[in-house]
């Protein structure tokens, strides 16, 4: 599977995402500057996560106008698989191609730990390597991932199967709804998480319950 990862200023955590995706697929990802109007021949499009434009505006407001985001929205209608990771999954908001909002943490603070996910949904590309209902560890590290829907649109995200993780046993950080973590859209080839697998993907990490994402993904054995 080929893969790009789109760079906007201030995001900090590309090289992770680069990393992780060469570590699992045994090839470099192509690099995507956000100002660039072309996609190249890929089969994922990952945004990852940091501060875009030092997040000034509303978190992922300006990068979701940036001239790359047209080529990302009309891939994502053609059925490639989109990825957004926390700043990723905001702008992947702020584009429209997921719905509801990402507000500041209830706690109005910084959150930077680690927190535990639920699997809900595994009958997807991007989560076919786990088992639905699995306890994952992953880190989190955010200010403003609180997530937002109406009533309607909750309705619709749970009564489709469009929520894919949630946070479990107590750990959610930021007050989201529903304890929700990642949703994916309608058909299934876009998901937006707060929560950033790629950091936890071998041992020297502290775990890998992170890689299975990725070698689902990639079709790789873990």
């Amino acid at each position: 599977m080929k893969a790009a990862v789109i760079v906007f200023p201030g995001l900090n955590r590309d090289r992770d995402m680069i990393a992780a995706l060469t570590k699992v697929s045994g090839t470099a990802p192509a690099i995507v500057w956000h100002q660039d109007t072309e996609l190249p021949d890929v089969d994922l499009i990952v945004i990852p996560g940091g501060f875009s434009y030092g997040d000034y505006l509303r978190c992922g407001a300006i990068a979701a106008r940036s001239p790359i985001m047209d080529q990302v929205r009309a891939r994502a209608e053609q059925g490639t698989k989109v990825l957004g990771v926390c700043n990723g999954f905001q702008i992947l908001i702020e584009a429209g191609l997921l719905p509801g909002a990402l507000m500041r943490n209830t706690s109005l603070k910084f959150v930077c730990r680690e927190v535990k996910l639920e699997v809900t949904n595994a009958d997807t590309d991007f989560t076919r390597g786990y088992t639905k209902g699995q306890i994952i560890r992953c880190p989190v590290a955010h200010h403003d991932g609180n997530y937002f829907a109406d009533a309607e649109t909750l309705k619709r995200l749970e009564g489709e199967d469009l929520v894919a993780f949630r946070y479990a046993e107590g750990t959610n950080p930021n007050g989201s709804l529903h304890d929700i973590a990642g949703i994916l859209n309608a058909r299934k080839n876009v998901l937006g998480l707060m929560p950033h697998p790629e950091n936890l993907i071998e041992a020297a990490h502290g775990g890998t319950d992170g890689r299975a994402l990725f070698t689902g993904l990639l079709g790789q054995a873990a």
